[in-house]
Protein backbone atom coordinates (compact mmCIF):
# COMPACT_ATOMS: atom_id res chain seq x y z
CA UNK A 1 0.00 0.00 0.00
CA UNK A 2 1.39 2.98 -0.91
CA UNK A 3 -0.68 5.49 1.17
CA UNK A 4 2.24 8.68 2.24
CA UNK A 5 4.02 8.36 5.46
CA UNK A 6 3.41 11.51 6.52
CA UNK A 7 0.98 14.90 4.91
CA UNK A 8 0.42 17.92 5.92
CA UNK A 9 -3.28 19.20 7.02
CA UNK A 10 -4.53 21.59 4.38
CA UNK A 11 -2.47 19.93 1.12
CA UNK A 12 -3.94 17.50 -1.67
CA UNK A 13 -2.98 14.22 -1.00
CA UNK A 14 -2.50 11.64 -3.77
CA UNK A 15 -0.96 7.75 -4.29
CA UNK A 16 -1.70 5.10 -6.24
CA UNK A 17 -2.09 1.52 -5.04
CA UNK A 18 -1.44 -1.76 -7.53
CA UNK A 19 -3.53 -4.45 -7.77
CA UNK A 20 -3.17 -7.10 -5.06
CA UNK A 21 -3.55 -11.16 -4.80
CA UNK A 22 -6.06 -12.51 -2.04
CA UNK A 23 -4.84 -15.58 -0.08
CA UNK A 24 -5.42 -17.68 -2.88
CA UNK A 25 -3.25 -16.39 -5.38
CA UNK A 26 -6.17 -14.43 -7.07
CA UNK A 27 -5.85 -11.23 -8.43
CA UNK A 28 -7.78 -8.22 -6.70
CA UNK A 29 -8.02 -5.51 -9.05
CA UNK A 30 -9.98 -2.14 -9.87
CA UNK A 31 -12.02 -4.04 -12.93
CA UNK A 32 -14.01 -6.38 -9.98
CA UNK A 33 -12.80 -4.35 -6.32
CA UNK A 34 -13.71 -1.06 -4.88
CA UNK A 35 -11.35 -0.65 -2.73
CA UNK A 36 -11.31 2.21 0.00
CA UNK A 37 -8.85 3.62 3.04
CA UNK A 38 -10.46 4.18 6.09
CA UNK A 39 -8.60 6.65 8.10
CA UNK A 40 -8.67 7.05 12.12
CA UNK A 41 -7.42 9.59 14.68
CA UNK A 42 -6.04 8.35 17.63
CA UNK A 43 -7.17 11.04 20.02
CA UNK A 44 -10.96 11.95 18.79
CA UNK A 45 -13.37 10.93 16.60
CA UNK A 46 -11.97 12.55 13.47
CA UNK A 47 -12.57 10.25 10.47
CA UNK A 48 -12.24 10.69 6.40
CA UNK A 49 -13.10 7.42 3.50
CA UNK A 50 -10.99 7.59 0.53
CA UNK A 51 -12.72 5.71 -2.12
CA UNK A 52 -10.15 4.60 -5.13
CA UNK A 53 -10.66 5.23 -9.02
CA UNK A 54 -9.33 2.69 -11.34
CA UNK A 55 -6.08 3.06 -12.70
CA UNK A 56 -4.84 0.33 -15.03
CA UNK A 57 -5.74 -2.50 -12.78
CA UNK A 58 -5.11 -1.14 -9.95
CA UNK A 59 -6.64 2.33 -7.95
CA UNK A 60 -5.95 6.15 -7.73
CA UNK A 61 -6.28 7.74 -4.39
CA UNK A 62 -7.19 11.88 -3.66
CA UNK A 63 -7.66 13.70 -0.30
CA UNK A 64 -8.72 16.92 -1.53
CA UNK A 65 -7.07 20.18 0.13
CA UNK A 66 -10.56 21.07 1.99
CA UNK A 67 -10.97 17.37 3.27
CA UNK A 68 -7.38 17.23 4.80
CA UNK A 69 -7.32 20.56 6.30
CA UNK A 70 -9.59 19.02 8.73
CA UNK A 71 -6.87 16.72 9.68
CA UNK A 72 -5.63 17.09 13.58
CA UNK A 73 -1.99 16.38 13.76
CA UNK A 74 -0.70 13.58 15.36
CA UNK A 75 -0.94 9.91 14.62
CA UNK A 76 -3.94 8.61 11.97
CA UNK A 77 -4.50 5.09 11.64
CA UNK A 78 -5.27 3.68 7.89
CA UNK A 79 -6.76 0.42 6.81
CA UNK A 80 -7.44 -0.91 3.14
CA UNK A 81 -10.42 -2.55 2.23
CA UNK A 82 -11.46 -4.18 -0.61
CA UNK A 83 -15.26 -5.12 -1.37
CA UNK A 84 -16.63 -7.00 -4.33
CA UNK A 85 -20.29 -7.89 -3.90
CA UNK A 86 -20.56 -9.46 -0.10
CA UNK A 87 -16.71 -10.39 -0.44
CA UNK A 88 -14.66 -8.43 2.09
CA UNK A 89 -10.59 -8.49 1.94
CA UNK A 90 -8.16 -5.95 3.99
CA UNK A 91 -5.04 -5.77 1.83
CA UNK A 92 -3.21 -3.46 4.47
CA UNK A 93 -3.05 -1.23 7.41
CA UNK A 94 -0.73 1.22 9.30
CA UNK A 95 -0.69 4.56 10.56
CA UNK A 96 0.60 7.82 9.16
CA UNK A 97 1.95 11.11 10.86
CA UNK A 98 -0.12 14.65 10.39
CA UNK A 99 1.54 17.89 10.48
CA UNK A 100 0.18 21.15 10.69
CA UNK A 101 -0.47 23.65 8.51
CA UNK A 102 2.01 26.72 8.73
CA UNK A 103 -0.07 28.78 6.69
CA UNK A 104 -2.73 31.03 7.81
CA UNK A 105 -4.96 34.27 6.90
CA UNK A 106 -5.60 37.73 8.38
CA UNK A 107 -3.26 40.27 10.70
CA UNK A 108 -1.56 37.44 12.45
CA UNK A 109 -1.45 33.12 13.57
CA UNK A 110 -1.64 31.40 16.92
CA UNK A 111 1.02 30.16 18.20
CA UNK A 112 2.69 26.93 16.90
CA UNK A 113 4.83 24.31 18.44
CA UNK A 114 6.87 22.16 15.82
CA UNK A 115 8.80 20.54 18.58
CA UNK A 116 8.89 17.12 19.40
CA UNK A 117 7.54 15.77 22.51
CA UNK A 118 11.44 14.56 23.48
CA UNK A 119 12.29 17.92 22.91
CA UNK A 120 9.53 19.24 24.99
CA UNK A 121 10.34 17.11 28.38
CA UNK A 122 14.13 18.00 28.11
CA UNK A 123 13.37 21.57 28.40
CA UNK A 124 10.82 20.66 31.08
CA UNK A 125 13.21 19.16 32.66
CA UNK A 126 16.22 21.56 32.52
CA UNK A 127 14.17 23.96 33.77
CA UNK A 128 13.50 21.71 36.68
CA UNK A 129 17.16 21.98 37.25
CA UNK A 130 17.51 25.14 36.99
CA UNK A 131 14.59 25.95 39.57
CA UNK A 132 15.88 23.59 42.35
CA UNK A 133 19.54 25.32 41.78
CA UNK A 134 17.74 28.34 42.19
CA UNK A 135 16.13 27.29 45.60
CA UNK A 136 12.80 27.73 43.88
CA UNK A 137 11.50 24.45 44.74
CA UNK A 138 10.69 22.56 47.65
CA UNK A 139 11.56 18.59 47.50
CA UNK A 140 9.43 17.29 49.39
CA UNK A 141 5.95 18.57 51.78
CA UNK A 142 2.79 16.42 53.01
CA UNK A 143 -1.01 18.54 52.61
CA UNK A 144 -3.26 16.49 55.13
CA UNK A 145 -2.88 12.47 54.43
CA UNK A 146 -1.71 13.34 50.75
CA UNK A 147 2.48 14.21 50.09
CA UNK A 148 4.58 14.96 47.22
CA UNK A 149 8.33 14.40 46.63
CA UNK A 150 10.01 15.74 43.61
CA UNK A 151 12.99 14.67 41.78
CA UNK A 152 16.12 15.36 43.23
CA UNK A 153 19.25 17.15 41.21
CA UNK A 154 21.51 13.70 40.85
CA UNK A 155 17.85 12.39 38.97
CA UNK A 156 17.23 15.31 37.19
CA UNK A 157 20.86 15.35 35.99
CA UNK A 158 20.75 11.83 34.95
CA UNK A 159 17.41 12.28 33.22
CA UNK A 160 18.68 15.21 31.63
CA UNK A 161 21.48 12.89 30.14
CA UNK A 162 19.08 10.72 28.61
CA UNK A 163 16.87 13.48 26.86
CA UNK A 164 19.74 14.70 25.32
CA UNK A 165 20.82 11.90 24.10
CA UNK A 166 17.13 10.92 22.67
CA UNK A 167 16.90 14.42 20.91
CA UNK A 168 20.32 13.61 19.51
CA UNK A 169 19.02 10.43 17.61
CA UNK A 170 16.38 12.71 16.75
CA UNK A 171 18.16 14.81 14.75
CA UNK A 172 20.18 12.53 13.39
CA UNK A 173 17.46 10.06 12.09
CA UNK A 174 16.16 13.85 10.80
CA UNK A 175 19.21 14.44 8.95
CA UNK A 176 19.49 11.27 7.39
CA UNK A 177 15.84 11.15 6.34
CA UNK A 178 16.01 15.04 4.93
CA UNK A 179 19.01 13.16 2.39
CA UNK A 180 21.78 14.77 4.32
CA UNK A 181 23.69 11.97 5.39
CA UNK A 182 24.50 10.36 8.83
CA UNK A 183 26.40 12.82 11.06
CA UNK A 184 28.09 9.26 12.59
CA UNK A 185 29.58 8.46 9.56
CA UNK A 186 33.21 9.09 9.05
CA UNK A 187 35.25 8.34 5.85
CA UNK A 188 38.81 8.47 5.52
CA UNK A 189 40.80 8.66 2.23
CA UNK A 190 44.61 6.79 1.81
CA UNK A 191 46.32 8.24 -0.87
Amino acid sequence: MNIPSEIRAGDTVKWRDDSATDVFGNEVKSDEWILKYYLRFNRSTAAHVSTGSAFGTGWEFTISAADSANFDSGTWYWQAVATKGAETLTLGYGNFLVEANLAYTGSGAGAYDGRTQVKKDLEAIQLAIRTLIAGGAVQEYKIGNRNLKRYDLPDLIQLEARYKAEVKREEQAELVANGLGNPRNLFVRFN
